[in-house]
């Protein structure tokens, strides 16, 4: 990727150096891991933090230090003294973990597997051959691009070489002022929902145009010289498959539901909500809610559970009843790989090590302290 003036390659090459699981280890029953996981974290103490993003399943969470969103959670691990922080979420989380957290902190990926699909929509080097597309069909205007946290730390880089930054769901709208303050157009990446909801807020989705990567010439070349927003045609698998159908079933079921969506829903969806937000806004509404309300969840369904587990006073149920699922790339992080690494670090061998290359690091972690500075 020359533009970005660092070296990269695709994602699924990337990480090929980690290792699957041990056939001894596939075989383990949830009380034979809960009591192996417990011995390695006593022996290790201090020196691991086992960070569990919310949308993990129980018996990961049930053992992790810190649960939350993954810029939180990097954050959490940074700020304590352990050697190692051993990341239960996907490939561009422990990414993140290792550009926050200190040179002397290693950062393990329980499961090799565990790669975010809308991160994977937008590959740095495919970006790259984007960018000079768009370079010619904008013509003189500025372009500023922005990316979504959900991203590969070498898309974070290169967003910052060219003058961008990166977001979280929580502040979209605010980094997308700050890029129109420096340019003419703003590209978005890879969430088209969280970008177009985005835009309504901020009173620009009629300047939107959505360019498909996987279509010769991305998007019509007049429609990309007139925009001021360019949303990248990405998408969470989990959020999108909620639908307005999906607000009035549970409405006409339980009148008395309210209903909290994440911002990377569909725009229909997020319409026909009560509430909007990130995992942590979600997290805080229910923990705000009175006893006896019903919230109807709009996001993976881990949280759901985890929230009607932890907030027992307030019904909690998934906003597309049974047809909700989980999500794939979460599902990878399998208990047993969390004793499999743990007991590694106990034996001095570490496992499943993520580490992103120094010049991706210095421009990936311009990009965040940008967003840092909204």
């Amino acid at each position: 990727m020359e533009t970005a003036d660092i070296d990269t390659d695709l994602s699924l090459f990337k990480y090929d150096h980690l290792s699957q699981l041990p056939a001894d280890y596939r075989e383990l029953t949830e009380a034979e891991r809960a009591e192996r996981i417990a011995a390695a974290r006593e022996t290790l103490g201090d020196d691991v933090v086992v960070l569990g993003h919310n949308y993990q399943r129980r018996e990961i969470v049930e053992h992790a230090d810190f649960v939350g969103d993954s810029y939180g959670l990097s954050r959490e691990a940074a700020a304590t003294d352990a050697s190692h922080v051993v990341f239960c979420g996907v490939t561009f989380m422990a990414e993140s973990a290792d550009i926050i957290t200190d040179d002397d902190q290693t950062v393990h990926l329980p499961s090799m597997e565990a790669s975010c699909p809308m991160a994977g929509m937008a590959e740095a080097l495919q970006v790259d051959a984007a960018w000079a597309e768009l370079d010619d069909l904008t013509g003189d205007d500025e372009v500023v691009p922005v990316t979504y946290m959900n991203s590969y730390a070498d898309l974070k880089a290169f967003c910052a070489e060219q003058g961008g930054l990166v977001c979280t769901s929580s502040n979209a709208a605010d980094a997308f002022e700050w890029a129109f303050e420096r340019g003419d157009t703003v590209l978005f990446l890879p969430d088209k929902h969280l970008g177009r909801n985005t835009a309504h807020d901020l009173g620009i989705a009629d300047a939107a145009v959505e360019w498909d990567p996987w279509a010769d010439g991305g998007a019509d070349p007049e429609a990309v010289a007139d925009a001021d927003l360019i949303l990248w045609d990405g998408y969470c698998q989990v959020h999108e498959r909620f639908t307005a159908d999906h607000v009035r079933d549970v409405r006409e079921r339980r009148p008395d539901a309210n209903v909290v969506v994440h911002p990377e829903c569909r725009r229909e969806v997020v319409e026909a909500a009560d509430v909007v937000g990130s995992t942590a806004t979600i997290r805080e509404t229910v923990a705000d809610a009175d006893p006896g309300e019903t919230w109807a969840i709009g996001t993976e369904i881990h949280l759901a559970n985890h929230l009607d587990r932890w907030h027992p006073d307030v019904e909690v149920i998934p906003l597309c009843g049974e047809a909700c699922m989980d999500c794939d790339a979460m599902r990878q992080i399998d208990p047993n790989y969390l004793t499999w690494v743990l007991e590694g670090l106990v034996e001095d061998e570490p496992r499943n090590v993520v580490e992103v290359a120094p010049r991706e690091t210095e421009l990936a972690a311009t990009a965040m302290e940008r967003m840092l500075e909204l």
